[in-house]
């Protein structure tokens, strides 16, 4: 009789370990989920940034283009305000190390692109080309920025997929060891009664 229970006990701490350990897997690994999910979030975040600031920066282009230098003097303090505060929300979004380096170029430019543009503004716009090189300068940076957002998307997308299939595994080899642990106990049971 004692070594009856013995076993059953034995068998009963192993199975209540294993639903535990699942338990907490399934948890950890759902928080690991969500946080991928909010780093997928802050690539669209920041995407939804650079289309913005290069929306900016072709009214820009076209003010230029078109010669209207009253529109562009009269936009240039909203647009720079408009900058500021999209520097500001992708400087609070997750970057990568790649992505931090491309960054920093493109607030230096836009920087310079301010200045430029003051200097423009006050030589009547003599000399325009450096403010559109600036801004094209400003726009292949964006681009890299952009490529750089799908990638990171797609590479955390492929993260969670590989947890989530992880999980998955491990759950269902657990479930088949509770089975087996209940059948075994079952036995134990039935074949000791006899």
């Amino acid at each position: 009789m004692f070594t009856k229970l013995k076993w059953i006990l034995g068998i009963l701490m192993v199975f209540v370990l294993i639903l535990g350990t699942n338990l907490i897997d399934r948890d950890s690994f759902s928080r690991m989920r969500d946080s991928v999910v909010t780093i997928y979030e802050d690539r669209l975040i920041a995407s939804d940034i650079i289309f913005d600031v290069s929306q900016i920066l072709h009214e820009k282009e076209l003010a230029l283009a078109i010669g209207d230098t009253s529109q562009y003097s009269s936009t240039i303090s909203e647009q720079t305000f408009e900058l500021q505060t999209l520097i500001d929300r992708y400087d609070h979004t997750h970057l990568t190390d790649d992505e931090q380096v491309v960054w920093r170029r493109v607030k230096s430019s836009i920087s310079t692109l301010l200045e430029t543009e003051e200097s423009l503004v006050s030589s009547k716009f003599e000399k325009p080309n450096a403010a559109r090189n600036q801004i094209n300068k400003i726009q292949e940076h964006l681009e890299t920025l952009a490529k750089i957002q799908i990638v990171e998307g797609e590479r955390q997308k492929n993260i969670s997929e590989d947890v989530i299939d992880t999980v998955e595994l491990f759950t269902h080899i657990e479930i088949y060891m509770l089975v087996f642990l209940a059948l075994a106990v079952q036995v134990i049971i039935l074949a000791r009664m006899k």
